[in-house]
């Protein structure tokens, strides 16, 4: 069974703006954080690093957007066909009724 061309076309232009996403995503990600730093090592007595919390936070949005436009894939149907062999597999073979 193959997919569709308007299927694959559609999944095809999320995976393209994903990818041409990503990079003013990180160039924004960069920026920001940047400034804030710099906000925070101006202060007199800089304390807590609490530009950190943002780092890590707005890090993980981004290891996510490059997850999914990079290495990420759409599940196929050769996917369904084997994950459906080995659960028929690891029944025994057993039918449900």
């Amino acid at each position: 069974m193959s997919i569709a061309p308007d299927e694959l076309r559609q999944v095809a232009r999320k995976r393209l703006g994903d990818r041409r996403g990503f990079v003013p995503h990180l160039i924004v990600y960069v920026l920001v954080n940047a400034g804030l730093v710099a906000i925070w090592a101006t202060v007199a007595n800089p304390g807590v690093f609490w530009p950190g919390f943002v780092l890590g936070f707005w890090g993980i949005g981004l290891v996510m957007h490059f997850w999914s436009a990079f290495i990420s894939r759409p599940i196929t149907e050769a996917d369904v066909e084997g994950e459906m062999q080995r659960l028929h597999d690891r029944s025994g073979g057993a039918h449900a009724a």
